[in-house]
């Protein structure tokens, strides 16, 4: 059985799931209450960070590399198009701008926005991040103005890492998204096994932005 642990960017893994259909369960971790104090979870992954996997003898960490392990194990899937697929470079590009070029950023725009104190939200490195979300972007942006989705005319799991970080940008205040990408993300989210693993991410739901 496949067991994601946490949700935050684990909903990336959930969604993939759900989208193909595989069985798995969600183990909740609670990181207010600090991952030190979860040993079970912290055996897994003694980064103390979310999301991990297990799968038989298979422990990862860090959201995409678990969907391409999942993709990879699990397929062939249409969420993942193949090297020779002439959708495959945009595919793996907005896959991994999702999280490196997108969620990353919007991570340390949310923290200096709602946990940083504040006389010290406006700062530079927060700035940074913005200017660096922003540019990353412009590239969504085009990429939408050619086609409906990341790799083109279907919907892939580069959606689902774009769309995760998009969400996570309507969290980080600050952050304005454009019609365009706002419709991106409204068509990506209406798919039932997005709405399936909000059912499951029960935190994720009920702190989620209108």
């Amino acid at each position: 059985m496949i067991t994601v642990w946490g949700e935050g960017r684990g909903l990336r893994v959930v969604w993939l799931l759900e989208e193909m259909g595989l069985p798995y369960r969600l183990r909740q971790v609670d990181l207010f209450k600090g991952a030190e104090n979860d040993p079970e979870f912290m055996a897994v992954n003694p980064g103390g960070f979310i999301p991990a996997m297990t799968d038989s003898d298979v422990t990862m960490v860090e959201s995409i590399a678990i969907m391409e392990y999942l993709t990879g194990r699990y397929g062939p899937t249409p969420l993942a198009p193949k090297p020779l697929d002439p959708a495959f470079p945009l595919y793996q590009q907005f896959l991994h701008l999702g999280e490196a070029g997108l969620a990353t950023a919007a991570y340390y725009v949310l923290g200096a926005n709602h946990f940083a104190p504040a006389d010290q939200r406006d700062n530079w490195t927060a700035r940074q991040a913005l200017r660096g979300f922003e540019s990353r972007m412009r590239l969504v942006t085009r990429q939408l103005a050619r086609a409906p989705y990341m790799a083109g005319n279907a919907f892939t799991a580069a959606d689902i890492s774009v769309s995760y970080a998009l969400l996570l940008s309507k969290r980080a205040g600050g952050i304005v998204l454009d019609e365009p990408t706002k419709a991106y993300l409204a068509r990506t989210t209406a798919r039932d096994a997005y709405k399936r693993a909000l059912d499951v991410c029960t935190a994720t739901r009920d702190s989620a932005p209108d």
